[in-house]
């Protein structure tokens, strides 16, 4: 059985429209996860697991969205709102099936995420279930 999995925490603050770069990696068995870029790339086809935790910074009435993304495309999605709360969170899970090179990353879609040095409030994790 291949041994692939990753588990990483945001230490940063992140704001707009951007991938979450989670750069304090914990687990990174078989180095697909790479957190300058906060993408996973699939080393192995295969059905996968993957989830995602994200802090919202709140406060002013606004609105968070965290998308997981499969080679540019929308898979699962997670949205926080405040209301009269300083944090709310966001979270998702999917299976899915990535061939060889495909790109999974979590990308903000408007609003503020709040980094946690290294407290891991926002988290991004995946596991390879089985391969083809």
């Amino acid at each position: 059985m291949p041994r692939i999995a990753f588990y990483a925490g945001l230490r940063r603050p992140h704001e707009g429209y951007e991938v979450l770069r989670f750069d304090d990696v914990v687990t990174n068995v078989g180095n697909a996860y790479e957190a300058a870029s906060g993408k996973f790339t699939c080393p192995m086809p295969g059905v996968y697991f993957f989830a995602y935790h994200v802090l919202m910074r709140g406060g002013d009435g606004t609105s968070m969205w965290a998308d997981l993304m499969k080679n540019g495309q929308v898979r699962a999605s997670a949205i926080a709102q405040d209301a009269d709360q300083n944090y709310d969170y966001a979270s998702n899970s999917v299976i899915l099936h990535l061939d060889v090179g495909d790109e999974v990353f979590i990308k903000l879609d408007g609003g503020k995420v709040h980094g946690g040095n290294t407290n891991k409030y926002s988290t991004f994790s995946g596991f390879i279930i089985y391969p083809d």
